[in-house]
């Protein structure tokens, strides 16, 4: 059901998203998605704040929040709390998968 190409894992709890995070940025902005070194992608995620005390990555959660129409607290920092690659929790099922894929085509889709 998951997308093996893309950022977002179904899990147990809900739907793992790999992100990869700048701080100090110009802009809060989701810019899509990058390759790492490993092969995997992830989803590109600037912030404007600096990464001390949790404040880059709690910039982050509104940011995807509001992207995403969800909660804050349905979503969590689970992997890199410190670090600029990050996995983050969204609580939910199968139908929150499929939300996220949806949101993914059309912030990849080219802009008419």
């Amino acid at each position: 059901m998951s997308d093996t190409q893309g950022p977002f894992t179904l899990c147990k709890d809900g739907v793992k998203v790999a992100l990869r995070v700048t701080p100090k940025a110009s802009r809060d902005k989701i810019e899509g998605l990058a390759d790492e070194a490993d092969g995997r992608k992830v989803l590109k995620v600037s912030v404007t704040v600096v990464p001390e005390d949790g404040k880059a990555n709690e910039a982050v959660i509104k940011l995807l929040s509001k992207a995403w129409h969800l909660p804050r607290s349905t979503i969590t920092v689970v992997l890199g709390q410190t670090a600029r690659s990050k996995t983050l929790l969204v609580e939910g099922n199968e139908h929150t998968i499929l939300l996220l894929n949806d949101w993914l085509a059309a912030l990849m889709s080219p802009r008419r």
